[in-house]
């Protein structure tokens, strides 16, 4: 960690090294070789075809009852929708004015949504929103106080308009209205940096997305834009600060808990500020130089199942895309980084949030020199988070097997200790739910009542209808690993997962094998201080037929898996639920429970699930 004295002086000697750039003839190369590069072709297609869009349709505003409905009702698509495509227009149309810079159209739309910007009330989401009563009375009494004294939010995405201006105003600024160029300076001082010099704030000492997030965009917009000592210095030292902290939330064997999206979101913001800044530093200050940063870049290719299918445990999703200017950027720096497959690159339209950091490096980064491969087959063990992933190819066939360990009191936490996923190319048998809906109650007391977060929605036990605690007391602890070429042990003493009143020692085991036709073997072992009134075995799977065997039962989608078990000990029920995902679209899912006939004070289950 740099002193604020050693951070001064660095900047005393490198105040305005240009940061994308070099020069207009650097500028107009680049230009000229995307524009002559067939791989990225489809990419500026894209960006194309949505400015054509964008152009014959408003601009909507961020009108108050958007603003109050968020408070009213817990709901956020509506204020969100508007919110994020307005930052779809300005990404859009500052790239299209720097790719054909002869288009008045472009410009004049992207200095409309600028001005849009620069006019909101708050550039936080109303659920991130913490001074809205404070603001207001500062503004009321504000007549006799200096503006410094008004009182802005700093959330992740005040953080990243931020950001997302200043590099527009970075790379354009010979072509935006002076006015405009005067109020995007203005108004991130008054927004962004004023409010951080005056207080100290929350996400400073996060372990989790927000820190990377949040101190990298405003750090990033302060390397754009402010070229005095002191005030640069003060602002990069507590941001390098934050990013200790959010290094911490990580062990050393690099596992974002939060899960795939999460990486993607907020370690890609720790890098693009760590390139920003080893840039304006002349690389005195490399952010790359660690083994555990080095192990954190390398968790994209090592959470892939198959092609886009990923280990989505937390608030992650099943399926996810690949930003490529990230994935070669990181490549170059790292050389046993994994170039991705080009069909897995993010459409321009993906991101729903439409951020301008990974839109603008897409391009910026991309590497036409470097060609992508599929994922390999490998083995994963994390040991101090406790997770476990494994892919293996077998003739044309693709399988893949996850579980995982820890805590319940994870970033983003679902209580879904011992939870595992199987799945055969691109189907998943065994599933994680992964994230639902993002409302009031998602993160707050109610957090475990919904089915994707609370262990009910995950394949572990409920005993007497109950499952695992929420919080840190509450985690496993793993007694055997054992990886090898044709199986993989993985065994968890999960006695502290649940409630104490019951339960004396209850262990799980994992016995992997990766033949042409692979069978994941899982056995349950309980010792009962009292003897409970239920214990059932349950396991989410996707809505699909379920056909009852002699020895079991067969799920059946386009591929087909056999669970075999003791019909003796076991009676089986299946019952379809549904979810609201993510995005708000109702999905349906199916839990499939082994109820234990006859319990018994030392009770030992075991299930086989055998790919057909």
């Amino acid at each position: 960690m740099n002193s604020y004295t050693e951070i001064k002086q660095i900047f005393s000697n490198n105040a305005s090294f240009p940061l994308i750039f070099n020069n207009k003839e650097e500028k107009q190369k680049w230009l000229k070789k995307i524009k002559e590069t067939p791989s990225i072709q489809p990419l500026l297609l894209e960006i194309k075809d949505e400015a054509s869009r964008l152009l014959h349709e408003r601009d909507q505003e961020l009108t108050f009852t958007l603003f109050q409905l968020f408070e009213k009702t817990g709901s956020r698509l509506e204020y969100e929708k508007v919110y994020f495509s307005k930052r779809r227009r300005l990404n859009t149309f500052a790239i299209m004015s720097l790719l054909e810079p002869e288009n008045q159209n472009y410009l004049s739309e992207l200095e409309n949504t600028i001005w849009s910007i620069l006019n909101e009330y708050s550039w936080c989401l109303p659920a991130h929103l913490t001074n809205s009563a404070e603001t207001a009375t500062e503004f009321a009494t504000s007549l006799t106080k200096h503006e410094e004294a008004v009182n802005y939010t700093i959330d992740l995405f005040a953080a990243e308009t931020a950001f997302a201006l200043s590099e527009i105003y970075t790379i354009g600024k010979e072509s935006l209205s002076p006015l405009i160029v005067k109020r995007i300076h203005s108004e991130i001082c008054k927004r962004i940096f004023r409010p951080f010099l005056a207080s100290k704030q929350g996400w400073e000492t996060a372990t989790h997305n927000w820190a990377a997030v949040c101190a990298g965009s405003l750090g990033s917009a302060a390397l754009h834009l402010l070229h005095k000592e002191a005030e640069l210095s003060e602002i990069m030292t507590r941001v390098l600060k934050t990013m200790e902290y959010y290094l911490q939330g990580f062990h050393d064997d690099g596992t974002c808990l939060e899960g795939y999206g999460y990486w993607q979101y907020g370690f890609g913001f720790y890098v693009y500020f760590a390139d920003l800044l080893k840039k304006r530093t002349l690389g005195k200050i490399d952010l790359f130089c660690s083994q555990k940063v080095h192990q954190i870049a390398l968790f994209q290719q090592r959470s892939f199942l198959y092609k886009n299918k990923v280990v989505n445990f937390s608030d992650a999703q099943r399926e996810a895309s690949v930003f490529l200017g990230l994935s070669h950027y990181l490549h170059h720096v790292f050389p046993d980084i994994q170039v991705p497959e080009q069909q897995l690159r993010a459409s321009y339209t993906e991101d729903h949030c439409s951020r301008w950091a990974p839109a603008f490096r897409n391009l910026l980064w991309f590497d036409d020199k470097l060609e992508g491969k599929p994922w390999k087959s490998e083995t994963n063990y994390f040991n101090e988070s406790q997770w476990l992933i494994s892919r293996h190819k077998a003739n044309n066939d693709f399988f893949a097997f996850a579980a995982k360990g820890g805590n319940n009191h994870e970033p983003h936490n679902h209580n879904d200790l011992g939870q595992f996923i199987l799945q055969k190319n691109h189907e998943a048998f065994l599933k994680d739910l992964g994230s639902g809906m993002y409302c009031k109650d998602y993160f707050g007391e109610k957090r475990y009542t919904f089915i994707c977060n609370g262990s009910h929605g995950h394949s572990v036990p409920l005993i007497n209808n109950q499952g695992q605690g929420a919080g840190s007391t509450y985690y496993t602890k793993v007694v055997n690993v054992q990886l090898a070429e044709e199986i993989d042990r993985f065994e968890l003493d999960l006695t502290k997962a649940y409630e104490r009143s019951i339960l004396n020692t209850y262990y799980r085991m994992f016995v992997w094998k990766k033949s042409a036709l692979p069978t994941l073997t899982l056995e349950d072992t309980f010792h009962f201080d009292k003897m409970p009134e239920s214990v059932v075995e349950r396991f989410i799977i996707p809505n699909i037929q379920t056909i009852e065997q002699e020895n079991g039962i067969l799920l059946k989608g386009k591929e087909a898996l056999q669970i075999n078990y003791d019909k003796e000990q076991l009676d089986v029920t299946v019952e379809t639920f549904t979810i609201l995902d993510h995005f708000g679209v109702k999905q349906m899912n199916q839990f499939l429970d082994f109820r234990v006939r006859s319990i018994e004070k030392h009770l030992n289950i075991k299930l086989e699930f055998q790919f057909m």
